[in-house]
């Protein structure tokens, strides 16, 4: 079973970038809920979505994200305050990040936020900022760690996310001195971009093996157990999509066996959800040939696509309206950097003005490229609704 790797077909491209100009970002709201509505049928009814908004802050699409009862993880106060111009007043938000400053964690506060605690330094801060008792997550760092092509967030090495599981009896002895705080949940974020279902399951079964030993430490029961993300989407044709069905029946067996643990389980997918909506549109500039490498030189580079520099995977991309045989081109950008690359590909011949369509840049896109870098033009992005 393999999924489209672009939201939108060739003649809604040329339209796009015909009415908008390009470079320009486009967003399927269709795509946006199918994403969404799949994962929360495959979920058991103890689990709660909140969606990544570091994967994609476009009011649009939180918006409805958050109209289907979606949470949202917060990781800077600018997020913070995009859930709040959302209106949603109800809408439960987590906040999370190794490097919280005073101002934030009282604003996160003040929106009766859950805070994922990353260290004593964070319990002690709320402790003294919270004016009543206050629930919290402690995130911590497993000694067991999940294989990643690129070390993004997980391992089991050193790291500056949340408290090693090593600490854990140390820290909850510092903690026990604060007189607001109560830990109440567990926030283990391990891997990202995992499209086999039994991988994360079998992470997330020792996620719960730490949840009971962190419970079983505070004497009290753990409200919620944060999984983190890490659930995939493919980049590349043929790679195969993450067996939700088998996800949520692997978590609802894991439940089942926790007798000890009646809280709720929270995930928080952005890729996933964010991911497949998107397309970008960017046309030729300037097709090079250089010592025997053939350059197609666009509009945009990794001043709004970084992802190819950061993991060395490029986005899926097509020629709209092209066919035919296929030629190897290095994409690169306009920017003054060799560094500006979005990858090594196979398309039909190109020309001066074709136009060029990068899938799943629903997530880690727009928000992730060097927007500022040589002040080049912020591309516009568009919801289709």
């Amino acid at each position: 079973m393999t999924e489209p790797l672009f939201a939108l077909d060739d003649r809604a491209c040329d339209a796009l970038a015909r009415a908008r100009g390009t470079p320009l970002f486009a967003y399927s709201r269709s795509r946006v809920e199918a994403s969404y509505d799949r994962l929360r049928a495959a979920l058991p009814a103890r689990a709660r979505i909140a969606y990544a908004v570091k994967a994609n802050p476009h009011a649009a699409l939180m918006a409805c994200l958050a109209a289907r009862g979606a949470a949202f993880d917060c990781a800077s106060i600018g997020e913070l305050d995009r859930v709040v111009a959302l209106g949603q007043n109800n809408a439960t938000i987590y906040f999370a990040g190794p490097g919280k400053r005073t101002v934030e964690l009282q604003r996160a506060l003040a929106l009766g936020a859950r805070i994922q605690a990353e260290g004593i330094e964070d319990l002690e801060r709320i402790d003294a900022l919270a004016d009543q008792p206050v629930a919290v997550n402690l995130r911590v760092h497993p000694a067991f760690g999940m294989r990643e092509e690129r070390r993004i967030l997980g391992g089991d090495g050193p790291s500056a996310f949340g408290i090693d599981e090593e600490q854990l009896e140390d820290v909850l002895a510092r903690a026990a001195r604060c007189k607001q705080v109560r830990i109440r949940g567990l926030h283990v974020f391990a891997s990202s971009n995992q499209r086999d279902a039994d991988v994360l399951l079998k992470n997330h079964a020792r996620v719960l093996e730490l949840g009971e030993r962190l419970q079983s430490l505070l004497d009290a029961p753990l409200a919620e157990i944060d999984l983190g993300g890490g659930l995939g989407i493919p980049y590349a044709p043929g790679d195969s999509p993450l067996d939700l069905e088998r996800l949520g029946r692997g978590l609802t067996d894991l439940l089942a066996r926790a007798s000890w643990f009646e809280g709720r389980l929270v995930l928080e997918p952005g890729r996933f959800l964010a991911g497949p909506a998107g397309v970008y549109l960017v046309r030729v500039v300037r097709i090079k040939e250089s010592r025997g490498t053939t350059f197609a030189i666009l509009e945009g580079g990794i001043n709004h696509l970084a992802r190819p520099l950061l993991t060395g995977e490029p986005f899926p991309v097509r020629a709209i309206g092209k066919t035919g045989g296929h030629q190897r081109y290095t994409l690169a950008g306009p920017l003054c950097t060799s560094l500006d690359r979005l990858g090594e590909v196979n398309l039909p011949a190109l020309e001066v003005g074709d136009l060029l369509v990068f899938g799943q840049t629903g997530a880690y896109g727009f928000t992730e490229g060097m927007t500022h870098f040589l002040s080049h033009p912020i591309p516009p992005e568009v919801w289709v609704d």
